[in-house]
Parts: C-alpha cells; structure tokens; sequence
C-alpha cells in the first residue's frame, strides 16, 4: 500500500470519526426552528476609580458604595476600594509592598451586602486616587460617589464625582486655561502594567499644538494629575479635551477649579452622537453655558431647546449652534430655566453629526457663587444608581425628551439605618420634571437612589446635592447613565453545517 492510500484511509477514518462525534452531540431542536434570544445576565465583575479628590488641606471627602440588590447574582462576592499606589525608586507601588501587618493594602471601602451603602471618609490634600474592583453579587450595578467639601480658599465648594469604569477614549468639553481656571486631567490606571495615554485640546480655532500632552506614563496602579495649562501656551476660555489611551486603560476625569466661582468636576460625555440630551439644570441656575465640540471632519448645526416641567422651550436668541469641525463652540444661555427644572436638548437641523457636550451651571450672586457640570449622558435604559443622598439637599431631575415614560425611583435603606421606600412617576413627553423623593423611613446616615423606567420613551436622569456653607450655594451634580449592570449572553449550539464547508 502506498503511502498516497495510507493518507486517503486516515483522513477518511478522522472524517467519519469528527462526523460520529458531532451526531451523537447533536441538541435536540425538535419543535424549534428559530435562535433563541440572547440572556440578560449580571455581570460577575466590576472596576471603578476614584481621581485624587483635592490639594486643599481644607477638604473632607465623603466616599459612598452601593450595589442595588439584582437577580441570579448568587451568594458569593466581595467588593473594596484601595489606594492607588505610588511608584517609589525601588519600581514597586504601595499595593506591591503591602500593608506592613498583613502583607495587604489597606482597603478604604469594604461593603458588607447588596443593597445597603457603606460610607468612607478622608481629610486633607495627602489623599490619594482609589482603585475599587467588585466581584458576584457585588459587580452588578456598583456605583461610588466621591464628594469633596471644601470651605474656603480656591476652589472652596462642594465637588462630586461618580467613580468611574477604565476605558480608552473619553471626552471633556467645558474645560479651561483661562487665568481664572485652575483644571487638571486626571489619569488613573488600575492595571498591573503601566499605560500609556495621549491629551489633545481643542479651542475654538481648532486643535492646539501640544507635545508636552503625548505619551503620559502612568504606571500600575497609579494616578496622575496633569495641570492643562501647562500643555499650552496660550490661554484659552473654552476648551475640549481629549484622552486616548494608546496602551492599557485609565479612568479619566477633569477637576475645574474657578478663583472665584468655586469648582467641580467635569465627567466625560457621552460617546459622539447627532443627538444629545444634558438632563437636571437647576431651577435657581443664576448662569448656564453650552460648550460642544464637533470631532469629525463635518460641520454640525444643532437645534436648542429646554425641556421644562410644561414642554419644550426655544431659549430666545440661541435657537440654534453652529459647530465648526475640529472647533470648540460655546454659548451663554443665562438663566435659561427662569425658576424652573430643566434639560437642554440637542439636535442636528438637517443631516446628523457627531458632537459632544457639557453645560458649565453657576448658581448664586455676586461672591457667593458656585459652580460645577453636567456632560451629555446616555439615558437610562435599566437601571441607574446615584449613592451619597442625605436627608437634605438632594435632587433627582427626570427628562423624556420623547415620548411620556414611567419610572420608578426607590431610595435604598440608609448606610447607618432605615427602611427602603419607592414610588413610580409619569413623566410627560418633552418635559423634565424635579420628582418628589421617596425617603428611607428612619432614616440614618447616606442612602442611594436608583432609577428604574418602566415603560414608554428614553429616559435621562441627573441628581443635585447641595450642601450651603457662609452664603454660598455649594452644589454638585451628576449625570446617571445605565449602570450596565446586566450583558448579553448569547444561546449557543453546535452548528453542524461547519463540516460541510
């Protein structure tokens, strides 16, 4: 037999024997000739980081975890937030070296069970950025608040921020370099090797040259904080910045502080769209900008348009925004929502280009003023979370740009006690309403919010916490996107059709 058969035998035994294999594998299909849907299951891990909260000896900072009580999580799990290291000569970071005890660093957080926040606290300038990972029963839906008071000096006011998830890309229109504005970008990198991340600025001229803002080292597990003037040499009002990560991953966030008008933080905004909504203007908004920036190689002509608590309103005199592409456009709206709730509403006039979006919101008068953000979001789609609420001082705005939805808003059980408590609103099309909070009964402590729509169009969420010290209206904002806390996973089956290609 010549070694030409021998090759035929053998490839025709391994044939019929990959054949028998897959036969007697076969899923039985009978009575179904359609795929089924993918599954909405929770996801078993989560990371969050925290940007390095001040450099005021003044400052307090408040961090509160909450993960909402989810389905088919299982028992299992844990979740904590630790100090990012800092690399020292050795090449080793804290976490490397360990806490000298035990051989482990230190955790910040450590939440004991869905459901219930768990509250943290750090005084001073010396405190550092915290990377948080959450795992089983924990992961789905975590969500850490960072709220930073600040009494006096610049910058004095209330700062808050969502921790939030490492990622490659993020945008941040509203920032500045304007002699007034002290803004820094800050790179966290929760990862076991160091990363690697690019910041281009854009002004109302377009791109400006920069080589200083290429090829920022952050090593594992660390954070750091770039003074964006320091980039540039000219002083410019309104910027957008831009970070992209070449290698690794980071969390991105930009932390504005005005001499004058106090600060916040700036959070990213949602990914480029033809369409954006910028949900929870406060009703006592005293000055409202609109910065957008247009990163494509188009134009973009944007409709404006408040949706208040009685429909849309067209904001005389700023009707529309012409953004040039590759350009940072900017207009002052006033007191656009003239003592009422409010969310401005973007949309093309004609063909649809991508854009991103921030509002710079000042309330106050005169020397009591006080300033933070609020980026174009995603809406809700399931569910959104908004930690670090106290018995006063916290607003929830609800916006349906679209069609009327209903959504259900429960306020968990308090961080030191109390009982959970919910209540479902209509929220009419093209309207935002500030919806009447449920309130955990005997309530101790911090507690969260989450949003859930029940029914009808889009949903966009914001929440407003105010803390007035001296006169002035110290507030911070946050936008609520869907916590992602569920993924898609796909039914799989053996597809036989593979052996007879």
């Amino acid at each position: 037999m010549n070694r030409t058969t021998v090759s035929l035998i053998a490839g025709v035994a391994a044939l019929a024997a990959v054949t028998g294999f897959a036969s007697m594998s076969e899923p039985d299909t009978t009575g179904s000739d359609t795929a089924k849907a993918a599954a909405q299951l929770p996801v078993e891990r989560t990371s969050l980081l925290c940007p390095a909260p001040s450099t005021s000896d003044l400052a307090e900072t408040a961090y509160t975890s909450f993960t909402p009580v989810a389905e088919g999580t299982g028992d299992d799990g844990a979740a904590e937030l630790t100090a990012a290291g800092e690399e020292s000569a050795d090449g080793k970071t804290d976490a490397d070296k360990g806490d000298k005890k035990d051989g482990k660093e230190k955790a910040v957080l450590t939440p004991k069970e869905p459901g219930k926040p768990v509250t943290g606290e750090a005084s001073g300038a010396e405190s550092p950025a915290l990377v948080g990972t959450a795992e089983g029963r924990f992961a789905p839906g975590w969500t850490v608040q960072q709220t930073t008071e600040i009494p006096a000096g610049s910058g004095r006011g209330l700062l808050g921020t969502n921790c939030t998830a490492p990622d490659t890309e993020f945008w941040f229109p509203g920032a500045s370099t304007a002699k007034e504005r002290t803004d820094y970008a800050h790179l966290t990198n929760p990862d076991d090797s160091a990363a690697v991340a690019d910041i281009e600025l854009y002004g109302k001229d377009g791109a400006l040259k920069s080589t200083v803002g290429e090829g920022i080292q952050i090593p594992p597990h660390s954070s750091e904080a770039v003074l964006l003037s320091t980039l540039i040499d000219e002083p410019q009002t309104n910027l957008t910045v831009h970070v992209t990560v070449r290698s690794g991953r980071v969390a991105a966030a930009v932390q504005a502080i005005d001499d004058k008008l106090g600060g916040d933080w700036l959070g990213p905004s949602t990914d480029p769209a033809g369409s954006l909504v910028l949900p929870g203007i406060p009703k006592d908004a005293t000055s409202v900008r609109l910065v957008a920036f247009a990163p494509g190689d188009a134009d973009a002509d944007l409709k404006v348009r408040l949706a208040s608590p009685n429909g849309p309103i067209t904001p005389a005199g700023n009707e529309t925004l012409h953004i040039k592409a590759g350009m940072t456009a900017a207009i002052d709206l006033g007191d656009v929502t003239r003592g009422e709730a409010g969310s401005l509403i973007l949309t093309p006039t004609g063909r649809p280009t991508p854009v991103v979006a921030a509002l710079k919101v000042v309330r106050g008068k005169g020397d009591k003023q006080e300033t933070a953000f609020i980026p174009a979001t995603a809406p809700v789609d399931t569910r959104a979370t908004a930690a670090d609420n106290r018995s006063k001082g916290s607003t929830l705005s609800l916006a349906a740009p679209g069609r009327a939805a209903k959504v259900k808003v429960t306020a968990s059980a308090g961080s030191d006690g109390g009982t959970a408590a919910s209540k479902t609103y209509t929220i009419r099309g093209g309207t935002t309403q500030n919806v009447e909070l449920p309130v955990p009964a005997g309530l101790k402590g911090t507690y969260a919010l989450t949003v859930e729509p029940q029914s009808g169009g889009p949903v966009y969420a914001a929440r407003m916490l105010e803390a007035a010290s001296g006169g002035v209206p110290m507030f911070t904002m946050q936008t609520l996107p869907d916590d992602r806390g569920t993924v898609e996973v796909p039914d799989a089956a053996q597809d036989l059709s593979v052996l007879q290609r």
